[in-house]
């Protein structure tokens, strides 16, 4: 049985390619032709006067900060199933249940956190919710905070937050 075996010589390389030195300048020159270029120009450099100026070339389809959404009769549209905690890969969602008086559904959120600094933002909870009660279009795409506790969002903050793109009442029956 005979195999069929190519050997192909590698390249000679030569001290000007193991320096990289052609990769370096072809940066450099980039580098220097955009500085000079801005240079000569101020003017004609775009920026943006943050946190003074907010952009305002954010699409409907950004992921901003988790708000969850009322009903038409003002309650919560959570109805505490853990689906958005089950999907979210990162772990970030913290539910503590209790049972509902009204009778409106079985049961509702007495506690609702989102840590957004573990949160990856990726908008699988929003995906998981059965009741639309959770989304991401606050158009609030910063956040800053002293400690680690000014991250973490409970339940009376995510009602608070207002849809920056469109309606205020979740879809889900009442």
């Amino acid at each position: 049985m005979s195999h069929n075996i190519k050997i192909t010589a590698r390249p000679e390389r030569t001290l000007k390619h193991n320096l990289y030195l052609p990769a370096i300048y072809a940066g450099f020159k980039v580098t220097f032709k955009h500085f000079f270029t801005n240079l000569n120009d101020i003017n004609a450099v775009e920026t943006l006067r943050y946190p003074e100026e907010q952009p305002t070339d954010i699409s409907s389809r950004y992921r901003g900060l988790h708000r969850l959404t009322h009903r038409e009769d003002g309650t919560e549209a959570c109805v505490a199933c853990f689906m958005c905690a089950t999907a979210c890969p990162s772990n970030c969602i913290f539910i503590e249940a209790q049972e509902r008086e009204d009778g409106v559904d079985e049961k509702r959120p007495k506690s609702f956190f989102i840590d957004t600094l573990e949160c990856v933002f990726c908008g699988y909870c929003v995906e998981a919710c059965p009741c639309d009660a959770i989304r991401m279009d606050t158009g609030i795409f910063s956040l800053t905070g002293d400690k680690r506790e000014d991250f973490v969002m409970d339940k009376e903050m995510l009602l608070s937050h207002k849809g920056a793109f469109g309606e205020e009442v979740s879809c889900a029956r009442g």
